[in-house]
């Protein structure tokens, strides 16, 4: 535990401090949010931490509001003896996993300096998702459009009900998913993003586990279990090794085929020069299970 505690230490304040924060001036004219409503709901058991979307009259509405506090979840740091987040699940209350934006929040009224903050806080919570040092599930029960659509995107794995659908319908209402598309382009292919952008029907949870938007589809009523399990899996790894590989991947498939192999290539010499990395090969060879450190401290140089 104790060098789990050293991840944390060293990871999250520093994301923190690097990651973009929000804009805290608001147009006076923008809806106050509820001082005293709780937007989202965060436990953490065993390494596990479960941050559920907490606003089911609104369809879990990715509101300014709701977007600090999913934010403040996903930074939080652990307390005391508390052991370390190895893993984070983002749920939704009801039948709607997450309806995308608040249109209340995007009228004339409250105004392009309100909306400029709104939409830099979504991209801020959508990069954050994927800069965390640990992995991040979507665990996925029903409706999920627009913004919503673009968080299970951005999500590093999505387990989902049969019952669940995926939509962008923006155009419907006037407003083009542009923000949506950057998630939605990355992670599906490119004419079954646009068809869905261009025409704002759903596609069901199979035709989203075929195009990739989606990585497991399960019964709905064993929906929370087979995610545990799939959280648990990934637990049973070094984190260290894990954050390291997390950051290389999403890092590596923004470059060229050679300079994504020259990063990775470092990245595994670093892998090696690890605890852990050493300590994983050394099990193999004795044929033993591994006991992992969860730090970043060093083999070798």
């Amino acid at each position: 535990m104790a060098a789990s505690m050293r991840i944390s230490k060293l990871i999250w304040p520093n994301l923190a401090k690097t990651v973009n924060c929000f804009h805290q001036t608001r147009n006076l004219s923008a809806p106050a949010a509820n001082a005293t409503k709780q937007y989202t709901l965060m436990t953490q058991k065993d390494g596990v931490r479960r941050i559920h979307l907490n606003d089911p009259k609104k369809r879990n509405a990715l509101s300014l509001a709701m977007l600090h506090s999913l934010k403040n979840d996903l930074l939080k740091e652990t307390a005391g003896d508390e052991e370390e987040v190895r893993i984070i699940i983002i749920s939704g209350e009801g039948p709607v996993f997450c309806a995308g934006h608040d249109l209340k929040e995007l009228t004339s009224e409250t105004g392009r300096k309100y909306h400029t903050e709104i939409f830099d806080a979504c991209t801020d919570v959508m990069l954050l998702v994927q800069d965390m040092p640990v992995p991040v599930i979507a665990q996925v029960a029903g409706l999920a459009t627009a913004a919503g659509c673009q968080l299970v995107a951005s999500c590093d794995i999505a387990v989902v009900s049969e019952k669940s659908r995926f939509a962008t319908p923006g155009v419907n209402v006037g407003l083009f998913c542009s923000t949506p598309g950057v998630a939605l382009g990355r992670a599906v292919p490119r004419k079954i993003a646009m068809e869905m952008l261009f025409t704002g029907e759903p596609i069901t949870a199979q035709a989203a586990l075929q195009h990739g938007l989606v990585s497991k589809v399960v019964p709905h009523e064993q929906l929370e279990e087979e995610t545990q399990k799939l959280a648990e899996k990934i637990c049973q790894y070094s984190s260290s090794v894990i954050s390291l590989g997390k950051s290389c991947f999403n890092s590596q498939m923004g470059k060229s085929r050679k300079e994504a192999y020259r990063e990775a290539g470092q990245v595994m010499v670093d892998n090696l020069s690890l605890k852990d990395g050493q300590e994983g090969i050394g099990a193999f060879v004795r044929k033993e299970h591994p006991k992992w450190s969860n730090s970043f401290d060093k083999a070798h140089e």
